[in-house]
C-alpha cells in the first residue's frame, strides 16, 4: 500500500513538472526531447557503476531540480525555469515508474529496491 501511495505521489510531481513547462511556454515538439535528456548522465555507467551511480544520481534527485528552478526564477531565467519543470517531471515519471536513486554496486539496484528480476 505505501508503495502505491509513494508512486502516485511521484506520478502527481511528474504530472505537476509537465504543467509548469507548458505554463511557462515550453514547446510541445520539444517537450519529450527535453524530456529525455536527463538519462544522457547514465553514461557514466561507462566508467563503471560506481561512477555511474553518482551521474545518473547528480541528474536524478529533486534537490538539484528545485535548486535550478529557484535559481531560475530569481534571475528571471525562463529557459531555466522551464528546464526546471522538465527535470522535476522525469524526475517525477522515473520514480513512479520505480527507477529510483542508484547504488553503486549495479544499475539495477536502486534506493526502491532492485530494478527487474
Amino acid at each position: 500500500m505505501v508503495g502505491a501511495i509513494l508512486r502516485a505521489e511521484h506520478a502527481a510531481i511528474g504530472a505537476a513538472g509537465l504543467v509548469a513547462y507548458l505554463a511557462l511556454g515550453g514547446s510541445w515538439l520539444l517537450l519529450v526531447p527535453l524530456l529525455l535528456v536527463f538519462d544522457v548522465s547514465a553514461l557514466g555507467y561507462l566508467a563503471g557503476p560506481r561512477i555511474g551511480s553518482v551521474t545518473y544520481n547528480a541528474a536524478h534527485n529533486f534537490v538539484v531540480a528545485l535548486l535550478a528552478l529557484l535559481i531560475g526564477w530569481l534571475a528571471g531565467f525562463a529557459w531555466l525555469q522551464m528546464l526546471a519543470a522538465l527535470w522535476i517531471a522525469h524526475v517525477g515519471v522515473d520514480r513512479a515508474l520505480g527507477y529510483g536513486l542508484k547504488l553503486p554496486t549495479d544499475f539495477r539496484d536502486t534506493h526502491l529496491g532492485r530494478i527487474g528480476r
